[in-house]
């Protein structure tokens, strides 16, 4: 009996050693960024049993076989934007060209002119002109959410979405699976039962070994009849009104009317096909050609995805920060950068730009307020002004740059948004936006405390030794 246990320990071990080891070669030849191997490498030999869990749950890159092919983004949408873009000829201030660009390049996304924006700064203003333009719908909705909430505000969009598609109007809800997991299976029969499509997207059936929940679809976007849009850092919860216990939540959203709107239904389209593999056949309904208003913005739209080549709205943004000429600021809840992004903000403040964070000064997270204070020193030695919140929490992913270029969308300043989310963000050039921005962010900035590279230095070497251990973790935040 003890040489059988001690054959099967044996036996345990071989093969442990050998996963192990094939492991890390397949960590190695992958040839990611060396940082991020070296993590990978000492994470599974100092702790490998823990590090193997870690590396099948966060580490893979199982979203190589989930690419969306070229024939279904056809499909969906190349015949109605090449005849958008022939008829669309956009004249961009000269130091976005290069942004223009750029997002060609990578996402063969184009700019469009004479679209209108609205912008609403708290879950009030947002969802009272949500419902009146869903109110308004003739033949479609479509909604994507990171999250979807069974509460007292999501019932309610619930019951007017419900009542529209008895109107015959069709209506299509993304939601991602892990960020709505709170979300009722009745709540959701409801909704099917009344006529309307529903999909989750990346459904995590076993979430503590399914390595689905380190790719998310964080986007918040909802279109209607093709000509009306919205975007930002809001979902459907009651949080959004009613905030959190400890204090109000600040938030930005933004209505876009005009043909800009043909791109953002694009990725709908091509996100309900990747959710369900159902390639819609699109017509004039979906991308109306009567799209023009006296609007004043151009849009460019950037999304990023695990399975992208580039990294564009990093990239974008990067190239946002060295166009600017006297200021950009920056709204975040989470600040976890990347190198290249640090590195952006520190030259352009080192070179004279008013560059200014705002961050929480109490977040909803713990482990992210740690590793997003660890950033903070690298950023004032440069001259950045960072400001805590301190109403409650901020959540808005409002950027402005210069009374001109306003960013807003989804994504957060961090590793998970700009390398492992799928996110959106608008790029908009316009005076009226950016000086709309601008007010919200010095009223903001007003009920915000101003952190100082001496007091912050100070801080106690507990504090400083915390929040260093927990920014080893960042990547997976």
């Amino acid at each position: 009996m003890g040489d059988i246990i001690n054959f099967i320990g044996e036996t345990f071990y071989i093969i442990y050693f050998l996963v192990l080891i094939s492991t890390l070669m397949v960590v190695i030849m992958e040839n990611r960024n060396p940082l991020k191997t070296m993590s990978w490498v000492m994470i599974l030999i100092f702790l490998p049993a823990l590090g193997l869990i870690i590396y099948f749950v966060f580490g893979q890159k199982w979203y190589k076989k989930h690419r969306i092919d070229k024939r279904s983004y056809n499909m969906v949408s190349r015949p109605y934007l090449i005849k958008d873009m022939k008829k669309n000829n956009v004249k961009l201030p000269e130091k976005y060209a290069r942004l223009a660009e750029l997002l060609k390049k990578t996402e063969s996304t184009f700019p469009y002119n004479r679209n209108s924006i609205d912008t609403y700064y708290n879950g009030y203003s947002f969802y009272d002109a949500l419902i009146k333009e869903i109110s308004k719908a003739k033949h479609h909705i479509h909604i994507e959410f990171y999250i979807f909430m069974s509460d007292e505000i999501g019932t309610l969009i619930k019951d007017i979405l419900i009542d529209k598609a008895k109107e015959g109007i069709k209506i299509r809800i993304i939601i991602d699976d892990l960020g709505s997991w709170g979300i009722k299976k009745q709540f959701i029969k409801e909704m099917k039962e009344a006529g309307i499509e529903f999909s989750k997207f990346l459904p995590v059936h076993f979430p503590i070994i399914s390595n689905k929940i380190n790719y998310r679809n964080h986007r918040k976007l909802v279109i209607i009849d093709g000509k009306t849009a919205f975007v930002g850092g809001m979902n459907i919860a009651n949080r959004y009104v009613k905030g959190l216990s400890w204090g109000t939540w600040r938030d930005t959203q933004v209505k876009i009317q005009g043909y800009a709107v043909h791109e953002l239904q694009t990725i709908f389209l091509l996100d309900w096909n990747f959710a369900t593999k159902e390639v819609i056949k699109t017509d004039k309904d979906y991308f109306p050609t009567d799209c023009n208003n006296s609007g004043t913005a151009i849009v460019l739209t950037a999304t990023s995805t695990p399975f992208n080549e580039w990294r564009r709205i990093m990239q974008a943004l990067i190239l946002s920060i060295a166009k600017a000429k006297d200021y950009f600021y920056i709204q975040t809840p989470y600040f976890m950068p990347t190198e290249p992004v640090i590195c952006a903000m520190q030259t352009a403040a080192l070179a004279g730009i008013d560059i200014r964070l705002i961050i929480p000064s109490k977040s909803d997270s713990t482990m992210t307020q740690l590793a997003t204070r660890s950033y903070l020193k690298d950023i004032l030695k440069a001259g950045v002004k960072v400001y805590f919140y301190k109403p409650g929490f901020i959540h808005s992913k409002m950027i402005v740059s210069d009374d001109i270029l306003s960013i807003i969308g989804s994504t957060n300043m961090d590793f998970r948004s700009f390398e492992q989310n799928f996110e959106l963000n608008t790029f908009i050039l316009d005076e009226a936006t950016a000086l709309s921005f601008k007010e919200q962010f010095l009223k903001d900035q007003k009920n915000s405390k101003r952190i100082t590279l001496h007091s912050w230095c100070k801080r106690p070497f507990y504090f400083k030794l915390k929040e260093s251990i927990v920014r080893i973790f960042s990547p997976l935040l």
